[in-house]
């Protein structure tokens, strides 16, 4: 199982490296942009998004910026309302305890309004450069994609917890670009996803996958692979990065990483769910391993602490340049934690993450 992981791993360093670099460029595009944002109870973060995307280096008249509240309790829609002199519009939902996706419904909503010829998803409590926008259509537009996934990284963070969560999450994000660059596309972040309208409802929109409270983003992704693998890209630009927080602390950050995880009972795609379970099965080998070599049910440390080694050595060779990337390379001290650890909390996650519900933004959900 080391050696299948440590060939996995490999094979998707390959697909960082075939990644080429994009520069934005000065030419302006044509087209004209819907940034979408579903809120939640969003008060403290709301304003800084919308200072962000108005600074942005992007015509005015060739951008559209929707939010849509969902059923907030504090003064998220308020705010909001303050930027409608700035060209902001504001859904209020007010469907009550009906639903089971919420964001994909807010998300549906304002795409049936939206005038813009592509559609940017990104989330209440994130941060962009003023190039944000721009890097991201310029590189849609220059390669002739349908679909751009591109980079979404924590910063700002306070605490050990949270630089680990840097490190682990830059991890899933190097995957997913990974992916694309070998024309498997596997996984995204919503937080950073650009797409045709005219391609969401060529896809059926969120039709068959909106039962499910997550999957916004992965699997529209799925939906739009099965046709057009090669018509989706990533955005390799520093610019087109889009920066939120860690989670505080643990509870929180398995609560998200479960959510994450529900998404992959509706995976379809054989190859993607065969890269998933490989993964898994590692982790789960080694935690057993490392296990029945702590209480010496057998001595097979040799075995174990190889084990231990190539899967450091494979990780640090996939995330030195995604790190390198990002600008924080300092972040490799902690991977020799991480790659105990992350088996522990990957195994976990694995088995919760596919039963049960979890809670998300106050509410109960599966």
């Amino acid at each position: 199982m080391t050696i299948v992981y440590v060939v996995l791993v490999l094979y998707m360093r390959n697909g960082w490296m075939k990644l080429p670099y994009f520069h934005p460029g000065k030419f302006i595009p044509h087209s004209k942009v819907t940034v979408i944002i579903a809120a939640r109870n969003e008060e403290e973060n709301i304003a800084k998004i919308l200072d962000c995307i108005g600074s942005q280096e992007f015509p005015k008249e060739q951008l559209e910026v929707i939010v849509v509240d969902d059923h907030s309790t504090d003064k998220t829609g308020e705010i909001v309302l303050s930027y409608a002199n700035q060209g902001v519009k504001l859904i209020t939902l007010n469907e009550g305890n009906k639903l089971n996706s919420y964001k994909k419904f807010a998300i549906n909503k304002a795409i049936n309004v939206a005038t813009g010829d592509v559609i940017i998803t990104t989330d209440a409590d994130c941060r962009m450069g003023p190039k944000w926008i721009l890097s991201i259509i310029q590189y849609m537009e220059t390669e002739n994609k349908l679909m751009v996934s591109s980079p979404v990284c924590y910063d700002e963070e306070k605490s050990y917890f949270e630089r680990l969560q840097t490190l682990e999450f830059l991890y899933l994000i190097g995957l997913g670009a990974a992916g694309i660059g070998n024309g498997n596309p596997t996984t995204c972040n919503g937080a950073n996803l650009a797409y045709k309208k005219s391609l969401f409802f060529e896809m059926g929109g969120f039709n068959g996958i909106d039962e499910l409270a997550s999957g916004d983003d992965e699997l529209l992704l799925h939906k739009v692979a099965e046709k057009n693998a090669d018509r989706i890209g990533f955005c390799k630009s520093i610019d087109a990065v889009v920066y939120t927080d860690a989670k505080e602390n643990l509870k929180s950050f398995l609560s998200q990483r479960k959510r994450w995880a529900s998404k992959s009972t509706k995976y379809k795609d054989k190859k993607v769910v065969i890269l998933g379970v490989s993964i898994w099965l590692f982790n789960l080998s080694f935690l057993l391993s490392l296990l029945f070599l702590i209480f010496g049910i057998y001595d097979a440390s040799e075995l174990v602490l190889t084990s231990l080694f190539m899967k450091f050595l494979v990780e640090l060779a996939f995330l030195y340049p995604i790190l390198n990337f990002v600008n924080r390379k300092e972040l490799l001290w902690k991977l020799p934690l991480l790659t105990v650890i992350h088996s522990l909390y990957f195994v976990y996650i694995g088995i919760v993450g596919n039963i049960g519900k979890y809670d998300w933004k106050g509410r109960t959900v599966k």
